[in-house]
């Protein structure tokens, strides 16, 4: 049997060798250090046999994130045996390897808090110390269905039943000490191979993420390599924690959350002047590009969303009323609202293409678990667009599509632009040649630009070219998308008259650059911290008079300022001026303005910034255009 290594070269191994076979083969020193073997994009356990032709790689310590999926997932099951062993009676359901770290979900007997945390990570720390070797074997359905019924299992037993209804007729076993998980792996050798572990926080989940289940405690984690990459990724929680869009939109007055509406975000004054900053941002660029804006209704009949596919294929996270007797849905996205739009007129070619936008606030039924601040909400508000289009329009309409998102992110400070092509997934509309022809397209418009594939991510109507950005703490983020869709105007029997008279479908786009302004506004408080720049922020500038006396001269310079176009407020209240200033840095105001007898008597304004300190003492009327001209440029 021949297998392949990374630099190309051939290995020939005896019919039915393991990765741990692999190993042992190119060295004595890899197998001793191998805990995985990677094979195209799976991660097995050593154990596994390989096939004819495989590409391989041998997952060491040294390989990065590889290795410390491994090592999570490990560290999974301990974390899970040190829960059992302190809090005896838990039940296990889930427990993955995450971005970062790993989740496992428990049910116990009493409530599971951060305050069994210490007991249970020494509790790991023990299991560690013992190097207690993982131990696979494998079990018929039908004995596993025993083994963990006779256990009193019944979360193993359900994954059991679920896997006998994929068609699986073995499943695999991991065991430590005495410790037994039904699991895939792979895992390393032994406990004593674990990384430092840290418990972080502790979340409710329900069963299979399904509301009519059983709700679960569910406690995430991390572990590393060493230390030092532990105590790095802790400072860089905290730095996030600081920065946590929910703590900051408290903090700053900009957003609120009702128990009356759980899920659906209220927003205060100050947050409603930077919504309105990037729709004012959104709105240039449609003007730039000659979008037409349009508003459609918020509930349409059901029977619409019949023959757009959602009562199909998204259902349960749609809200539905009745009018007059007759089903209707509140829109969970504004794309066949658009296709009315367009069919309410007939068009030509020479119409084409046709440029669509719209705000439109729309509903979503989420699961109360996975809410979120601002990230995950039940009603946000799509800057969206519907682009009417030939199909040799289509590379032109997509690239400025791309052109403009580059734009739009680096003027809030994205810089950095990952580009991801999503395929037909697993539940799709329209026939596999639309598809194809669609997913051809887009890959024709993206050219010689870098992208990653996401293969099965497209949305259920079409392929789709997703936007990613990355933050100042590297974190990346999902934003805006460019969906290409020839499976609506089809449903929708939209059509426009050809050059030679005859009938045509449009390719139809749909793109949104923010993807939710709720969303973007989320991930925008937290790249900023909430130190927003001069033109995003509610209030630019704050004068601070030094005792009554300055009052009246505090509002003029208030109302030159505001004359000029500036959000300019007061703070004359009788606390100490060095109390106030601690208050506006804490506000994070971009300028303090303090006046007293000096500055009155100059009619000018002592500043101080947040960016740069002291400004020194301009007048009212140097200041203001200062200002407007700072903030012009930022905005």
């Amino acid at each position: 049997m021949n297998v392949f290594l990374p630099d190309g070269s051939r290995l020939e191994l005896p019919e039915g060798a393991s990765g741990y076979d692999a190993a042992a083969a190119i060295g004595p020193g890899l197998a001793k250090a191998a805990v995985a073997v990677r094979v195209g994009d799976d991660i097995r356990d050593l154990a596994l046999p390989l096939h004819e032709g495989d590409h391989l790689q041998i997952v060491t310590p040294k390989s990065g994130d590889d290795y410390l999926y491994v090592m999570r997932h490990s560290a999974a099951h301990v974390m899970a045996e040190a829960v059992q062993t302190v809090v005896p009676g838990t039940k296990l359901g889930f427990g993955p390897p995450i971005a970062d770290g790993f989740y496992y979900d428990f049910d116990p007997p009493r409530p599971l808090t951060e305050g069994d945390f210490a007991a249970i990570e020494a509790e790991v720390n023990r299991i560690r110390k013992a190097k207690a070797p993982f131990q696979r074997s494998v079990m018929s359905v039908a004995d596993a269905h025993a083994y963990f019924s006779e256990r009193g299992d019944p979360y193993k037993v359900d994954q059991v039943e679920e896997l006998t209804r994929q068609g699986e007729t073995e499943v695999s076993l991991y065991r430590q000490r005495d410790f037994v998980d039904l699991c895939r792996g792979p895992h390393v050798q032994d406990t004593g191979r674990l990384g430092p572990v840290k418990l972080l926080s502790v979340a409710g989940a329900y069963w299979r993420g399904s509301e009519k289940n059983p709700q679960l405690t569910r406690v995430y984690a991390t572990g590393f390599t060493s230390k030092a990459d532990l105590d790095a990724h802790l400072e860089r929680l905290e730095t996030a924690r600081a920065r946590d869009h929910r703590r900051v939109g408290r903090d700053l007055d900009l957003f609120h959350f009702d128990d009356f509406g759980p899920g659906f975000p209220f927003f205060l004054p100050r947050g409603m002047t930077i919504v309105n900053a990037i729709t004012a941002a959104v709105r240039e660029e449609l003007d730039r590009m000659e979008y037409g804006e349009i508003q459609t209704p918020t509930m349409l009949s059901s029977q619409l969303w019949d023959i757009s596919g959602h009562n199909e294929h998204y259902r349960d996270n749609m809200y539905f009323s009745e009018v007059d007797g007759q089903e209707f849905a509140i829109k969970p996205m504004n794309c066949p609202g658009a296709c009315l739009v367009y069919r309410s007129r007939r068009h030509s070619y020479r119409d084409l293409p046709l440029r669509y936008a719209e705000f439109g606030h729309v509903h979503r039924h989420e699961l109360s678990g996975v809410l979120h601040g601002l990230f995950r909400v039940r009603a946000f508000t799509q800057d969206d667009a519907h682009v009417f289009c030939r199909l040799d329009q289509v590379k032109d309409e997509v690239n400025a599509i791309l052109d403009l998102t580059d734009r739009f992110y680096a003027r809030f400070g994205f810089d950095t632009v990952e580009l991801k092509l999503s395929t037909r997934p697993e539940k799709a509309t329209g026939t596999p040649e639309m598809w194809d022809q669609a997913e051809a397209a887009l890959r024709d418009a993206l050219g010689d630009r870098e992208y990653g594939l996401k293969v099965g991510d497209g949305a259920f109507y079409g392929p789709k070219i997703d936007f990613q950005v990355t933050d100042t703490m590297g974190r990346p983020w999902q934003l805006g998308t460019c969906q290409l869709d020839f499976n609506f105007p089809e449903r929708f029997d939209l059509v426009y008259t050809s050059a030679d008279d005859t009938e045509e479908r449009p390719v139809m786009i749909h793109r949104a650059i923010t993807g939710s302004i709720e969303r973007f506004l989320g991930i925008l408080i937290e790249n900023t911290g909430g130190d927003f720049p001069l033109w995003l922020a509610p209030e630019q500038a704050r004068v601070l008079p030094i005792s009554d006396r300055h009052a009246d001269y505090a509002a003029s310079v208030r109302e030159g300022l505001r004359s000029a176009g500036l959000r300019v407020e007061v703070d004359g209240r009788s606390e100490s001026v060095g109390k106030r200033i601690r208050d506006g840095e804490l506000a994070k105001i971009p300028y303090l303005l303090v006046v007293g007898d000096a500055e009155q008597e100059a009619g000018t304004v002592a500043v101080r910034a947040r960016r740069g300190g002291d400004r020194g003492t301009p007048t009212i009327a140097e200041l203001a255009r200062l200002l407007a001209t700072e903030a012009a440029e930022g905005g």
